[in-house]
């Protein structure tokens, strides 16, 4: 079975990888143009791209998924199937082009949090548990017919880079297990049903991160880990400069101190004042500065007496 791959970052490289192992042909790697990153703005590949050529692999790096000449070259592929996996969205002409479809590999237990950013969502809503879920693209954003779909648990205090790292290796042998089905031609195709309640996962943008101190401990603590390590849930200093907090505890307590006000005792400890109690900062990066300890923070910042 002929198979073109579509990934850019590193999420996708171990479901590339694990078709690559397991004997599939991969006739063509799709992914993203080289993009200018770092100080010298230098052309970085993506990590798809870095491991598809380390492989040997035909790569492919559309800017236009319409034009004609791609479309040509992508058919010359003759594929029998289409594997998406942290992407962008498809025309129905790239889509429905092989015979066995085009499956994608989504980061989460659809039909719930379709979009753009669903391992942050599930951590900021305070999910105990998501996973990954193989489907067959259709034209309405991540609703075609499910394939598999496998669960893990989230932990209390896991950020969303770290259930990122678990969910990448999760999506791999999900998907490994779906394309195998369909080589045997022996695969489920189950509708979505759609709850009476849905979470969506918006993309998330800067201004999204900025931390609301007004409510309960447990809802800051789900938004910056949920945040971490990126995009990054911060605050504002008294001197106007940006906090970015990558890891918080918390610290339950009544008290009467204003929300979002900062509390320290300039040697061991940065508190932040929530609804019920305080967020204890472990892990931050002032604007302008490296990421670093709280300890460090601490003897290096000159708070105001």
């Amino acid at each position: 079975m002929k198979i073109v791959f579509m990934g850019t970052p590193h999420f996708a490289v171990p479901c590339l990888d694990i078709l690559v192992a397991n004997g599939y042909d991969i006739v063509g790697v799709i992914t993203a143009p080289d993009k200018p990153a770092g100080r010298g703005y230098k052309l970085q590949q993506s990590a798809v791209k870095k491991y598809a050529l380390s492989k040997g692999l035909t790569v492919l790096q559309p800017t236009n998924l319409k034009r004609k000449s791609f479309i040509k070259e992508l058919r010359s592929l003759q594929a029998d199937l289409q594997v998406v996996v942290a992407f962008r969205m498809l025309p129905a002409v790239v889509f429905e082009m092989p015979p066995k479809g085009t499956i994608n590999v989504h980061a989460s237990l659809l039909p719930q949090y379709r979009g753009a950013a669903p391992i942050n969502w599930a951590v900021i809503n305070g999910e105990k548990e998501t996973g990954v879920t193989t489907f067959f693209i259709e034209q309405k954003i991540d609703t075609g017919k499910i394939i598999h779909q496998a669960k893990i648990p989230i932990g209390d205090n896991e950020t969303a880079g770290e259930l990122h790292d678990r969910l990448m290796e999760t999506g791999a042998t999900t998907l490994l297990k779906s394309v195998n089905a369909i080589a045997a031609n022996d695969y489920p195709q189950i509708p979505q049903q759609e709850a009476e309640v849905m979470h969506k996962a918006y993309k998330i943008y800067k201004e999204s991160c900025l931390i609301n101190f007004d409510q309960s401990t447990q809802k800051v603590h789900d938004f910056i880990r949920g945040m971490s390590p990126y995009p990054t849930a911060y605050t504002a200093m008294p001197n106007g400069k940006t906090l970015k907090i990558f890891k918080a505890e918390k610290l339950l307590q009544e008290h009467d101190k204003p929300a979002g006000s900062m509390h320290t005792d300039q040697k061991t400890y940065l508190h932040f004042a929530t609804k019920d109690g305080f967020m204890n900062v472990l892990e931050l990066q002032l604007q302008g500065r490296r990421k670093m300890i709280v300890g460090d923070f601490i003897r290096g910042y000159q708070f105001d007496k």
